[in-house]
């Protein structure tokens, strides 16, 4: 496991990624090195929640055919759950277009919980 710097208590603490990601169908045990160093941008986005109380899986239909596509569901407190899917016949480009397209939605969901008058200082210029 991998040890980051947790902002909120300004110590280290254990990948998050690592203890909350669940291998799917289509991945074995040996993989989850390389699945969690292929999806550690997710750690930041993560890290604001407990461990206990979120979960992402992710899974792969019809490994190594062509069309062949990755999901990634992320289990969140107070969120809707968020599925990303990507598809390519290469397993490693298949992954991180469905992690750029989970990235994309915590984003998303972040700038709806938001309060406006926020939004609006931050788009002004000096």
């Amino acid at each position: 496991m991998s040890e980051i710097e947790n902002p909120g208590t300004a110590g280290p603490r254990t990948g998050i990624l690592d203890e909350v990601l669940q291998l799917g169908h289509g991945f074995s045990e040996a993989e989850r090195p390389w699945v969690v160093d292929a999806l550690s941008r997710l750690e930041p986005h993560l890290s604001r929640w407990d461990p206990a109380s979120i979960r992402v899986d992710v899974s792969v239909k019809d490994r190594d055919d062509r069309d062949q596509q990755v999901t990634l569901r992320a289990d969140l407190p107070g969120r809707p759950q968020l599925v990303a899917k990507a598809a390519d016949p290469n397993l490693q480009k298949a992954l991180a277009e469905a992690k750029r397209e989970l990235l994309q939605q915590l984003e998303d969901e972040k700038q709806k919980r938001e309060p406006m008058n926020n939004r609006q200082l931050r788009k002004k210029t000096t």
